[in-house]
């Protein structure tokens, strides 16, 4: 089997595995002397953290934002249990690896939200006994609204502490201690912070970092904005964990001779990343080459805008009629098929062109060869990125009920990866074709959106999480394809990879 075209670059690779073991060390840090124990309520998996050999102490019920999990608050959990507080996590219904589905229309307040209020309530009546009977709650985005109705109708709670909140059920006397941290980034959330603790404040034009009030007595607002962080980064801010220390400690009555201690682990988990991807580029030229000269469309300019475009407007309008309501996921199945057709579409015109095919793919290919690559490709993805981020920073295993959306979701994946990496790829290819191809199905996206505002608005959302992951997976495909010369060996790793994420990540609904 011959080696890829691609020359190892040792120094590069023990770079990058300084910098993976650095951040190992500095994260399992975190851990240290706090116990992290699993445990279910119910069919809730729930992670109760708290320093080793801690006598009883007031419990913080941590909920975490839509298309979140339990791992996304991690940061919070660890830094209050550090400061002696008992930290609860949880997964709501349809998120992470609860494998209940969430029930109710997501735009009703009668529907998702009273599910989502009472799945809490669930989990605070088991944490309450947990510590020494005392009991607040903190929530992220989505769960910002649902931990202010909570502690609304549930007597007791002696803190709210809101994250990236919006929340209408605000009111001038409830909920008690109420904290609203926010991102310096999330221009509109601050200004609806600043409004919320402005109900209880005379004037009624609220400050941030000024605390109203008097939260030994319930009384106390505060808004505080985390410095450089926009509205995920702000879980894992410093500023973050240190307001939400310090208004616990204040609305508990905790005396501190010192300041808290905050770890970050944003940082780390950065570096940790940056490594798993760095240390790519001298593992691909370990692959075996697949295909010599290198093979793919090879598209100049002039004949490349014609896929392109043609993908970009067709597979938007054609979905307006086509069904795509077939899977318990909220636009999951959208997603589905919009890789599906755009994929299609761009295999049928460069079928047109006489520019390729399955046939001159697979002919131009030592078969063993391109086996091997495609596998160690995938196993490397699963082993340096599934692994990490599913331990410390969201869940990324998924339940078996989401099998058949990750099938789903892979036959639209393999169609448009394979499709774009040929179309994009070969000898004399058009510079900047892959970033094009990219550009024109996000812009197809914005498109069906546009169309399909009440439907597909989740999509918004979520464009820049596409968007990064598009960045990422071109950088490893073009390291891949320089070493294989194969471009389907990085097109079934990247379709295998996207539909992994989304099939994990996305809620779950019920019907």
């Amino acid at each position: 089997m011959v080696r890829g075209a691609m020359r190892l670059n040792p120094w590069l690779a023990i770079a990058a595995l300084v910098a993976i073991a650095t951040a190992l060390w500095h994260l399992e840090a975190a851990r240290a002397g706090i116990s992290v124990d699993a445990v279910a309520i119910g069919t809730t998996p729930a992670i109760i953290y708290r320093r080793i050999a801690d006598g009883p102490r007031p419990v913080v019920l941590i909920a975490h934002g839509f298309a979140g999990s339990q791992q996304l608050m991690q940061s919070f959990a660890l830094n209050l249990a550090r400061n002696g507080y008992v930290a609860v996590t949880f997964d709501f219904p349809g998120h992470g690896r609860n494998p209940e589905p969430l029930t109710g229309s997501i735009t009703d307040i009668d529907g998702a939200t009273r599910t989502l209020v009472e799945s809490l309530r669930s989990v605070g009546d088991f944490a309450r006994r947990l510590g020494d009977g005392r009991l607040a709650v903190l929530g992220h985005s989505m769960a910002s609204d649902i931990v202010v109705r909570y502690a609304q109708t549930t007597p007791g709670i002696a803190a709210t502490i809101a994250v990236s909140m919006f929340s209408p059920a605000v009111t001038a006397t409830a909920p008690a201690n109420l904290l609203v941290i926010v991102g310096d980034w999330e221009g509109t959330l601050k200004r609806e912070a600043l409004r919320a603790v402005g109900l209880a404040s005379a004037p009624r034009v609220a400050q941030a970092g000024v605390t109203y009030g008097e939260p030994a007595r319930g009384t106390g607002r505060r808004a505080a904005f985390s410095a450089h962080v926009e509205h995920a980064s702000v879980l894992f801010s410093e500023d973050s964990m240190r307001e939400a220390i310090l208004w616990l400690d204040a609305s508990f009555g905790t005396p501190r001779s010192a300041a808290p201690v905050v770890v970050a682990r944003g940082p780390w988990i950065l570096l940790l990343l940056a490594g798993a991807v760095l240390l790519a580029r001298p593992g691909a030229a370990l692959l075996p080459r697949v295909a010599a000269p290198p093979v793919g469309a090879a598209l100049r300019w002039r004949r490349l805008w014609i896929p392109l475009s043609i993908a970009m407007f067709a597979t938007p309008l054609l979905l307006r009629v086509l069904p795509t309501h077939f899977l318990p996921v909220l636009v999951g199945d959208y997603l589905a098929v919009h890789f599906a057709v755009y994929g299609l579409i761009i295999a049928a015109c460069l079928l047109v062109m006489h520019r390729a095919g399955a046939g001159a793919a697979l002919s131009a290919a030592r078969p063993r060869a391109l086996g091997v690559a495609m596998l160690a490709a995938i196993t490397y993805g699963f082993c340096a990125l599934v692994w990490p981020i599913d331990r410390y920073v969201t869940s990324f295993v998924p339940g078996p009920e989401r099998i058949v959306l990750l099938a789903a979701m892979l036959a639209g994946t393999l169609l448009f990866f394979l499709s774009d990496e040929w179309l994009t790829r070969g000898v004399g290819a058009a510079h900047g074709a892959f970033a094009a191809s990219k550009l024109a199905f996000l812009a197809s996206l914005a498109i069906a959106v546009a169309l399909d505002p009440e439907r597909l608005l989740f999509l918004i959302i979520i464009v820049p999480v596409i968007a990064l992951y598009f960045l990422v997976y071109g950088l490893l495909s073009r390291w891949i394809y320089a070493a294989s010369g194969h471009p389907f060996v990085a097109g079934v790793a990247n379709a295998v990879a996207f539909a992994w994420a989304i099939g994990v990540t996305f809620p779950l609904l019920a019907g």
